[in-house]
């Protein structure tokens, strides 16, 4: 019958046969040879007197298998001394055996048997050596294999491939220069789609093309906050397309931070008490610009660097030499400009906007000089700044553009001046000028 029609499995009850010792279990432990035949006759006498294994009782032990009871076969006494039984001698415990290890397994002989030295004892034989491992064996710590390198799945190590060289000078895309925008969102994209850096789409479509911003993105035009969305996003399409497109920090920049910032807090300015907001409005800021500024937008700002050069052209925005006041390096001075703008001091931040708001110093007879100067420190052979329009520095006008047909700036490109080491990039946009954007280095 099988189990689920009745009956269960047979079950039946383990008696002291069923619980066989392994032979490991006696290591350490040796008998004389009056000892083993002494226990020998024993074990003759009740295998003699034992019943026969009852009726569907399991087999008796296979040869080479212990009882409870029966201790395993024992060498021989040593040649020379027949009969003669050794001194006691306590056993050490070897490495990972108890001591009392025979005793806690229940064996009846165990405590009788005395040790022997360790030269005396002769290695016993491994449970699985002859006829295989016993019934009811479990391997232990000593019988596991060991594992060889060999045997192991190797797995084949490859070498990394090198990273790709960065790109020379000479993979680099052409570089282009934008001068001041302020605000005029339509200008701008005309200027860019007319020399090829963006489609009809307003993406990026110019590669590994570089471009820098001059700064001065915001006020007098109409829109200003569309101008700065418009960088922020194609500076992203551009490093996607391997060129770049980066902006600089101007005046108005920090004129427009400032004024969300600081308000109508009173500043000390060499005229007397200012605030923020105040010049702001007086510059030409754009109440549209200012409800719509974001967080994004000043923290975008705020983190643009004040100087930089590309292809030995020393980028700027102002055309001063301010720049000297904050570092030796371009670097120390970008990073001094941007901690300043951390403090949150109003006082410190309206002489950061105040000095970068100066202009023509390379304009006069002094201007070459000027440019040199910052040319030594900083490096480069040529100075290209925006902030001072072209219509300004060759005297044409003294004011900004009112309207009038007759005054209208004629601007056909950048203006080349302080004996050709200065560059200036402001169109002059704001006066009915032309917003530039162009290739460097110039043509000519």
């Amino acid at each position: 019958m099988t189990q689920g029609a009745g009956q269960g499995p047979e079950v039946r009850t383990a008696t002291l046969r069923d619980f066989r010792v392994p032979a490991y279990v006696y290591e350490g432990v040796r008998e004389t040879g009056i000892q083993a035949a002494e226990r020998g006759d024993q074990a003759a006498e009740q295998e003699q007197s034992a019943p026969a294994p009852a009726a569907g009782r399991g087999p008796g032990p296979a040869q080479g298998q212990f009882h409870a009871g029966h201790a395993p076969h024992a060498p021989e006494a040593p040649s020379g001394a027949p009969g003669a039984v050794p001194p006691r001698v306590p056993v050490q415990p070897g490495p990972g055996r108890h001591a009392h290890a025979p005793n806690q397994l229940g064996h009846p002989m165990a405590a009788q048997a005395p040790a022997v030295p360790p030269e005396a004892m002769s290695a016993p034989a491994h449970p699985g050596a002859a006829g295989g491992l016993p019934d009811g064996y479990t391997p232990t710590e000593r019988d596991l294999p060991v594992i060889n390198r060999g045997d192991t799945v190797q797995v084949e190590v490859r070498e990394m491939p090198e990273p790709p060289p960065a790109p020379s000078t000479d993979e680099l895309g052409p570089l282009y220069v934008v001068g001041d925008v302020h605000g005029y969102l339509d200008e701008l994209v005309g200027a860019l789609q007319a020399e090829g850096l963006i489609d009809a789409d307003l993406t990026w479509c110019a590669g590994n093309t570089r471009l820098w911003f001059l700064g001065d993105f915001t006020d007098r035009g109409p829109d200003g906050i569309g101008v700065i969305d418009l960088v922020m996003r194609l500076s992203a399409e551009a490093a996607a397309a391997g060129g770049y497109c980066k902006a600089l920090m101007g005046n108005h920049e920090l004129l427009l931070i400032g004024a969300k910032r600081f308000g109508d807090t009173p500043v000390n300015s060499g005229a007397g008490t200012a605030t923020f907001q105040a010049a702001w409005l007086l510059n030409g800021g754009q109440k549209t610009d200012m409800e719509r500024l974001e967080d994004h937008h000043l923290q975008w700002m705020a983190r643009l660097d004040a100087i930089e050069e590309a292809d030995g052209h020393l980028l700027v925005h102002s055309d001063t030499t301010a720049y000297l006041d904050y570092g030796d390096s371009i670097e120390e001075v970008n990073d001094t400009i941007r901690e300043a703008l951390t403090r949150n001091d109003a006082d410190e931040y309206w002489d950061l906007f105040r000095k970068f708001t100066k202009r023509f110093a390379f304009r006069d007879d002094s201007g070459p000089a000027a440019v040199r100067e910052l040319l030594d420190v900083y490096g480069g052979s040529r100075i290209v700044h925006g902030h001072s329009p072209i219509p300004y520095l060759l005297g044409e006008v003294g004011s900004e553009y009112d309207g009038d047909d007759d005054g209208r700036p004629v601007i056909e490109g950048p203006h080349v001046y302080a004996d050709g080491l200065a560059i200036a990039m402001d169109g002059g946009v704001t006066m009915a000028g032309k917003l530039l954007v162009c290739q460097l280095p110039l043509a000519n």
